[in-house]
Formats: structure tokens, C-alpha cells, sequence
């Protein structure tokens, strides 16, 4: 099974929402968590981040058939990211969506799986399970 795992814009920066909140949880944190989650799960990952649809968009045009899945984290492209949504819709790629926070107005990937919890952690195990499970 190999998945790319999508960070979308500003996850580079969660250090400074979750110190916010008392937390200490950056995205390396969060890439480390992943990566100790998968060992013996037969699993692949590759991890990118970026604040760009377009680059994001190119990455899944070239390598469409390169993944058996995807978990998103869109962040603002929930509300904005139109040609990320199309471009999901055309590749046809299992995704698996987590979110940050609830919705507070209209979210593109809704009919997606999405995963949220309490805890950042927990909701990437979380969206992992569901390709392992399968």
C-alpha cells in the first residue's frame, strides 16, 4: 500500500496554532507520529507540504497512479480549493480527509471521509486505519 499524505497550507506553521492552545505539536512531531504509526503496517508513505494548489495539483496529475491513497489535510483549501476538489473527483484516488477544526461555513470535500479528533495525533492513526483495515 503506498499513500501520500497531503499537508496543505500553513500546516508547515501548526507549532504556533497548537502553542496556542498550550500544545507543543509541530508538523515534524506530526510527521514522526506517522511515520512510527505505519512501521510494520506495509505501508509506504511520501509526506509534502505545501501552500500552493498548483504544485499540489501537479504532484497529483504526475503521480496519479503512483498512490493507492491520500490523506488530505486542505486546511483553508476546504472552503477554497475548487480545482483540488475537481482534480480528486478525476483521478479517482481513495482520500481520506482530516481537519483541523470544524466547519464554519461550506467545506468542498464533505462527502469525503473526514477525520477529526481532539487530538492531531489520533486523527492521521486514525485516517491510516482506514487503508489498512481495507
Amino acid at each position: 500500500m503506498k499513500l501520500l499524505i497531503l499537508h496543505g497550507p500553513n500546516m508547515n506553521l501548526f507549532g504556533v496554532r497548537s502553542s496556542k492552545k498550550g500544545d507543543n505539536v509541530t508538523l515534524d512531531k506530526i510527521n514522526r507520529h506517522i511515520r512510527k504509526f505505519i512501521r510494520h503496517k506495509n505501508i509506504e508513505i511520501k509526506i509534502m507540504q505545501t501552500h500552493s494548489e498548483s504544485k499540489a495539483i501537479g504532484y497529483l496529475h504526475r503521480n496519479r497512479k503512483t498512490f493507492d491513497g491520500l490523506i488530505l489535510t486542505p486546511g483553508p483549501w476546504q472552503y477554497s480549493g475548487y480545482i483540488l476538489r475537481d482534480t480528486l473527483d478525476l483521478i479517482d484516488l481513495k482520500t481520506v480527509i482530516v481537519m483541523l477544526e470544524e466547519n464554519k461555513s461550506k467545506n468542498l470535500f464533505s462527502d469525503y471521509k473526514i477525520v477529526m479528533n481532539e487530538n492531531i495525533f489520533s486523527s492521521y492513526e486514525q485516517a491510516l486505519l482506514e487503508y489498512v483495515s481495507k
